[in-house]
């Protein structure tokens, strides 16, 4: 058993004391150390907003191209999209070209970002073919400038500009801590790193060690990511590694209220109830009207259906239900069916969620 596990199964109080929940990044000071991972495809305005609601401290938009052909596109611009968003407001960048992920982050700082997040952790081919994402960390020297260019185009303003990245390439090349060393003295504001290098992809389990390697020698915040899906897994991984917060991606599609509970775990050392149907009901409703009114009817309904698939994971009759569901091609049919679905579970009784 590794060092990590055994402190995972030691159901021992950690500490009687309640540490300061607040963490700063540059001029903005957050409300907790627990934050919502960028997903393409999933961390829309919408799904960060109710994310925000219940309990994360910090949201990252998804990865936004630095191609400036883009920008234009529907899915750029809704990707970029921070209206009446709670601050601060964090745009993920991505690309291999310094100058165009300068001009990428000005760009994006003019539409009201207030933080600027370098990508360097996607480890999707699409991504890394063209030297991008999780691929940089095979080019240190590009990854320098990179990082200066982006600081000099929006530094000036008072901009952070934050970094996100893996533990290396592959196994024999987890170059983090000498990679983080780099960036920190360019700027860096916060480094968050997932625990798995690029060959790993989102397979085997997470490794914290070298997360802990690079927080002994940071003086900047260092986030930890990578399978963390419980309060108790998140004190475990903060007490292991010495990081300044975690950062929540797949164990929180459909289970937006983690956020609260990790946070309100990381405070009181006191575990929240799982919500009751009645209450996830009502979040996935609220989730969805304000995902149509972003989308519109016709792309409304179609990506609304893997948000509500991972809502109603392991409930009774899920399974059937989803099938019926993808046949709707109205945002008013998805409602009525999910109304009526809840209605047949059995503690469906329709109360106010908090």
């Amino acid at each position: 058993m590794s060092d990590f596990t055994h402190q995972l199964s030691d159901t021992r109080p950690v500490s009687d004391t309640v540490p300061d929940t607040s963490l700063a990044i540059g001029p903005h000071v957050l409300p907790n150390r627990v934050f919502v991972a960028p997903m393409a495809g999933v961390t829309d305005r919408p799904y960060r907003q109710l994310c925000k609601r219940l309990g994360a401290g910090y949201a990252v938009s998804e990865m936004a191209a630095s191609n400036a052909l883009l920008w234009a596109t529907d899915k750029t611009t809704r990707r970029i999209n921070h209206d009446g968003e709670i601050a601060p407001k964090a745009v993920q960048i991505a690309g291999a070209d310094p100058a165009m992920m300068a001009q990428a982050a000005r760009f994006n700082v003019d539409r009201g970002a207030q933080i600027i997040d370098i990508n360097m952790g996607c480890p999707a081919k699409k991504v890394c073919n063209v030297a991008a994402g999780s691929a940089l960390m095979q080019q240190p020297d590009l990854i320098r400038e990179i990082v200066r260019a982006v600081i000099r185009a929006v530094g000036s303003d008072g901009i952070p500009v934050t970094l996100k990245m893996r533990t290396g390439w592959d196994h024999e090349h987890r170059n983090a801590p000498q990679i983080a060393a780099m960036v920190e003295d360019l700027g860096v504001a916060m480094i968050t790193i997932h625990g798995r290098t690029r060959a790993d992809k989102y397979q085997g389990q997470a490794e914290y060690d070298t997360i802990a390697l690079v927080k002994q020698r940071a003086s900047i915040p260092i986030v930890a990511n990578g399978d963390i899906d419980s309060p108790q897994k998140a004190l475990a991984v903060i007490n292991y590694t010495g990081a300044d917060a975690v950062m929540i991606g797949r164990a929180a599609q459909g289970r937006p209220w983690i956020f609260r509970q990790i946070a309100h775990y990381l405070e009181t050392r006191v575990l929240l109830p799982d919500p009751t149907e009645a209450e996830i009901a009502r979040w996935l409703t609220d989730h969805l009207l304000d995902h149509y009114n972003f989308y519109g009817e016709t792309a409304g309904v179609r990506i609304a259906r893997k948000h509500i698939g991972w809502y109603l994971k392991g409930l009774p009759g899920a399974k059937i239900f989803r099938d019926f569901l993808n046949r709707l091609d109205s945002t008013e049919a998805q409602l009525k069916a999910i109304e009526h679905f809840f209605s047949q579970q059995p503690d469906a009784r329709l109360q106010p969620a908090h």
